[in-house]
């Protein structure tokens, strides 16, 4: 026998059966070289010189692993349908005296193959998309395009050897399913599930309870802190669910829909409910996984696009005016020689005010039980989910910055929560009880406790005497780990950010030369950091949202075929008794209406749940615009459906073609 015997005839198999390998090979170049170039970003010295580098990188770092690991095991997936419909081929094979060992030779060069064409393919697209999509990502940043074109050796190494990894237990597996089978088996491996499925209502319960608890999470986390653990937990527990459902409850819909005769006795009904009920033991991991894949892609793209367009509410939450000072000196003629070095900056630089802000405050944290917020150090290590930060300001300066007239008594409060909800009427801190007379729909913006991820509640005592007291008691209760009493001037300006920054560094300068106790804040001179870091959740969000969409394009590709090879023989049968081909393509209509869309729904209901904890969690990033991501959710999940209608069209022609041969 030729030495070039098996490798033409692993060449020659995959010819023939370009129908299931072309996709499966364009996915494989696809990802590695979607692999490539994440690894080659993380690693361009390009991104060393945008502002927030650090963590650029280590969001691409980050995507670089989920994608490694992605590819792993959706290429492994995958591959069992090329093996499922191979079987039958393989099973002819040695049933014509082909041993074992020799199909085994036979799936090493067809692997060697596959493997040789998506590393040099997939390696030489990432190269070429590599410089676009850091060009991408100077855009979204607004950084300027430098001359040149990187090439990362280390990335192509590291590119080879994940992938070199995968390719070898892909082989192994497959050696695996053909050492362990008879050849019988081997001839019907393409028609396994053949027997009507049992409904399985335990596995159906255990669904719907993993749901439940899994929806009730993310509806009921109220705390931040809490929403980012709870959010993974909720994750887990609704794809095990969704597994759960679609293996127990698909078969038992269509066991109902079976027992409906006015639905089941028709012709496009009939064929499509029977053939799907004993096919779907076998398809429901397929139809979970588009819709878990669906559900990833439509969080990611909605929060990150969110992140993105709301950059401007985020930042002016973060940082409520143009430049901010927070002093934490106690003696006011230091204050006032920094008042008095602001004036002379603005003055220096040309910037004439525009709104100018000063108030005296006092914030420390506490743990949050009922009403009552404990301020001993065990307690606040204690849990930490319930730790809120406590915001006071005198009624002198709430009065003159809002322009109000407020009027207060003893122990009564004017109180503004921004995240959870004070719902009791009376506030207990210390040995003080504060009875909330008014509860204001907004309040004075500090940017330090709008990016502090703890609930802050902000407090309006009656006068300055009151925040000495309440400072004496948490000096006593904290010790040297006690707040002080800090004070805050914010100033907006008019100018172009140059400008602003400019004068902003020069104050900076100054403070640091008369050794002013406080920190400066320029809304300007931040806004290149921010863009940085909701522009890498934006870049990541749509670099692993298209992943995501190709491997659900994928996955319904190879489910059209692999059910239009098993329902072929059925419908050829049907056709011949009679069944014309109207008939066939209402059948398949059917079949789409009663089954293929409902990844899409669940998809949309899963979406529906977790809106709630991700919007909490976006609060975090200080996107409070819950109207915004509404609107971007609904807008996603729109484009998705759309999208999603168009691959199945596109795909169902496939299987009609199949199935009418």
């Amino acid at each position: 026998m030729s030495k070039l015997f098996y490798p033409k005839l692993a060449a020659d198999n995959i010819r023939k059966n370009a129908k299931t390998y072309v996709p499966y090979l364009i996915t494989c170049i696809i990802t590695v070289a979607m692999f490539y170039i994440i690894k080659s970003l993380s690693m361009n010295p390009g991104i060393q010189e945008l502002a927030g580098a650090g963590f650029i990188q280590y969001m691409l770092y980050l995507g670089s692993w989920v994608v490694g690991i992605f590819a792993g095991i959706f290429l492994f997936y995958t591959n069992s349908f090329l093996m499922k419909r191979r079987k039958k081929e393989f099973g002819l094979f040695n049933i014509l005296g082909m041993e074992k060992k020799h199909l085994s030779r036979v799936v090493g060069f067809e692997t060697l193959y596959l493997a040789a064409i998506s590393l040099v393919c997939g390696l030489v697209l990432g190269v070429l998309l590599d410089k676009a999509m850091y060009l991408l990502i100077l855009k979204i940043m607004d950084a300027q395009v430098p001359l040149g074109f990187y090439l990362s050796g280390d990335s192509m190494l590291q590119t080879l050897a994940l992938f070199g990894v995968i390719f070898l237990l892909i082989f192994l597996n497959s050696l695996r399913q053909i050492h362990l089978s008879k050849p019988i088996e081997l001839l019907k491996g393409g028609n396994v599930g053949e027997k009507e499925p049992k409904t399985k209502w335990i596995m159906a319960v255990l669904g719907i309870v993993c749901l439940g608890i899994g929806y009730y999470i993310a509806v009921t986390s109220e705390n931040p802190m809490a929403a980012i653990f709870n959010f993974f937990l909720a994750v887990i527990l609704v794809i095990a669910g969704t597994y759960f459902l679609f293996c127990a409850g698909s078969i038992a819909l269509l066991k109902l829909l079976r027992k409906n005769k006015r639905y089941y006795y028709k012709t496009n009904h009939f064929t499509a409910v029977s053939g799907m009920l004993y096919r779907m033991k076998q398809n429901a991991v397929g139809l979970a996984n588009i819709c878990i894949l669906s559900t990833m892609v439509l969080v990611m793209v909605s929060a990150t696009t969110s992140l993105m367009v709301g950059l401007e509410d985020v930042l002016n939450a973060r940082y409520p005016n143009d430049i901010t000072v927070y002093s934490a000196e106690t003696d006011e003629q230091r204050n006032r020689q920094m008042e008095d070095t602001l004036q002379s900056v603005l003055q220096k630089n040309d910037l004439a005010l525009t709104q100018d802000i000063s108030y005296t405050y006092l914030s420390f944290a506490g743990l949050r039980v009922g009403d009552t917020f404990a301020t001993d150090r065990e307690a606040n290590q204690a849990v930490l989910e319930n730790i809120n930060n406590l915001f006071f300001i005198p009624l002198e300066d709430y009065n003159r910055v809002t322009g109000e007239n407020a009027d207060l008594e003893d122990s009564q409060i004017l109180l503004y929560s921004n995240r959870d909800q004070f719902e009791y009427p009376v506030l207990k801190v210390f040995d003080r009880e504060y009875t909330i007379k008014e509860r204001p729909d907004s309040f004075i913006g500090n940017g330090l406790l709008a990016s502090n991820i703890a609930s802050s509640h902000f407090i309006v005592v009656k006068d300055m005497g009151e925040i000495q007291e309440l400072y004496r008691l948490q000096k006593e209760a904290y010790g040297e780990q006690a707040s002080k009493i800090r004070f805050c001037r914010g100033i907006d300006v008019t100018g172009d950010e140059e400008a602003i920054v400019a004068a902003y560094q020069e104050l900076q300068g100054s403070l640091e030369d008369m050794e002013f106790l406080g920190t400066v804040e320029c809304r300007a001179q931040e806004r290149s950091t921010f863009l940085s870091m909701y522009g890498g959740f934006f870049f990541l969000g749509i670099f692993l949202g298209s992943l995501f969409v190709m491997a659900t394009i994928l996955i319904i590709y190879y489910k059209q075929i692999s059910e239009g090879y098993d329902d072929r023989q059925r419908y050829q049968i049907m056709q011949k008794v009679g069944m014309s081909r109207q008939e066939v393509r209402q059948s398949i209509h059917s079949q789409i209406l009663t089954v293929f869309f409902l990844p899409l729904l669940t998809a949309g209901v899963h979406v529906a749940f977790a809106f709630p904890i991700v919007s909490r969690i976006l609060a975090v990033l200080n996107l409070l615009n819950t109207g915004l991501f509404i609107l971007c959710t609904v807008i996603c999940f729109l484009v998705f459906a759309v999208l999603y209608a168009i691959i199945y069209s596109l795909t169902a022609r496939t299987y009609t073609r199949i199935v009418s041969q």
